[in-house]
């Protein structure tokens, strides 16, 4: 994405977001204000009582202040809270969301949408954004405006949480769900938001914003069953399924294989590992380039590097790190539970259009960066073990990027639908073949 292909989208997500609003004037940010939340306190939990006594998505914290586009102050309010949610050890956190209010919202519909912003900074989480900080790798959550708008005018209040924590574990599924079901529990319990338990609400989020969508629909039964009940459905795009199958899919590729760094360092972050024993002197160097970078940092730098290049010649097999293994199989959503709540699934099969032109065996091809067998074997997984309102699309034609601007819309009239009480549309029973989602299996280092 260039600069100017950048500042396009971001005067489109301004002019989006404050149609229907009382126009105010908007002045460039200083330099003081585009860092203003670089060290922001709002961020810390500094109460007396431990955290744990908090239930999880109670509220610590809550401001409310303008909506900021690429440090722009809009007329649009937003209410951020802080509050206590789970990381993926079990482990009691805080983190931020963001409530924007819809045009003419009662307050009985609200979308959670879940950012694709991708990133290993903390600084680069939506809820930065908003508040008006301007970095490269948070410009994703500045774009996402353009998609925020049509459903804020529709009348959905948003509810945008900082999916991968304040510690940016990018890639961790099962954190990712929690910090998003958390975040609609903390959501309901404050008074400024207008929601409350009676409100109903829609997941929404594409790629890395598909994970935490996912993610938080199956986990919601038994982690948030009060929440689960307020669910309408789910619908996500551009899905991480098994992670052990995108770093093949992705390995040496031109492009999308900058994410193996990225899921390498958030993965094993996530869950208290340390990975740099295993690593080769150029892996180490990657490392260290991207222990705070984003996927604006990763796309296209390291074209053609393998997971080999990265890890000492006896790793040359991932499989050959147990705990590396163990972290991977956490985050495969084949070996979740199944959602109780509808869902639309889309997926792009298009890959070579982004230059990843690999075709594992047992794998297969996706969007370039995500694994299309992969997704169809999930989609039949749900079907099969209960959930007959899964719906399932396969977009042979696109490839990644392609396949948000054609599924975001599409996605947007099915949660119309399901908020309109209509029956969801199934696939199930149509939904072709996929790959096996069992577990990886440690081997020998060599």
């Amino acid at each position: 994405m260039n600069r100017i292909t950048v500042g396009l989208l971001a005067t489109a997500a301004v002019t989006a977001l404050t149609v229907g609003t009382v126009p105010a004037a908007m002045a460039a940010p200083t330099a003081g204000e585009v860092n203003a939340t670089a060290s922001d306190p709002f961020y810390r939990y500094d109460g007396s009582k431990p955290l744990s006594s908090y239930k999880p998505g109670d509220v610590l914290k809550k401001r409310t202040l303008d909506y900021h586009i690429v440090g722009i102050p809009t007329p649009v309010k937003a209410i951020q809270l802080l509050y206590r949610s789970t990381d993926a050890q079990g482990r009691p956190s805080a983190n931020v969301t963001t409530v924007v209010r819809g045009h003419r919202s009662d307050g009985s519909k609200a979308v959670s949408y879940q950012s694709f912003y991708d990133s290993l900074d903390p600084e680069d989480g939506p809820s930065r954004a908003i508040a008006g900080d301007v970095s490269l790798g948070g410009i994703i959550a500045n774009v996402e405006t353009v998609v925020l708008a049509p459903l804020l005018l529709h009348g959905y209040d948003v509810v945008i949480p900082d999916t991968e924590g304040q510690s940016a574990d990018f890639a961790a599924g099962p954190e990712y769900g929690t910090n998003t079901l958390d975040s609609i529990r903390a959501s309901t319990r404050t008074e400024e938001t207008g929601l409350n338990s009676a409100t109903r609400f829609g997941l929404f989020g594409y790629s890395g914003g598909a994970i935490a969508t996912n993610w938080a629909a199956a986990l919601a039964p038994e982690y948030a069953p009060e929440v689960n009940r307020q669910l309408v459905g789910f619908t996500e795009g551009g899905l991480l399924v098994d992670p052990a199958h995108n770093l093949k899919y992705v390995d040496g590729a031109p492009v999308w294989n900058g994410v193996i760094p990225m899921a390498l360092i958030g993965v094993t972050r996530s869950y208290g590992i340390d990975i740099k024993p295993y690593l080769s002197e150029k892996g180490l160097k990657v490392y260290n380039e991207l222990e705070y970078g984003s996927i604006v940092d990763a796309l296209g730098r390291y074209p053609g590097m393998t997971w080999k290049d990265m890890t000492k010649p006896e790793y040359k097999d991932p499989n050959s790190i147990p705990a590396f293994v163990e972290a991977v199989n956490k985050i495969n959503l084949g070996q979740a539970a199944t959602p109780t709540v509808p869902g639309l699934i889309g997926q792009g099969n298009a890959g070579v259009l982004e230059g990843t032109l690999n075709n594992p065996a047992g794998i297969g091809t996706g969007d370039g960066v995500m694994v299309a067998g992969d997704v169809r074997a999930l989609a039949r997984q749900y079907c099969a073990t209960g959930n007959k309102s899964i719906k399932y699309e396969q977009y042979n034609l696109l490839s990644h990027v392609g396949s948000m601007l054609y599924w975001a819309p599409r996605a947007m009239a099915w949660l119309n639908d399901r908020f309109a009480g209509r029956t969801a549309p199934t696939s199930c029973g149509r939904i072709p073949a996929g790959n096996s989602l069992e577990p990886e299996i440690p081997t020998v280092a060599k």
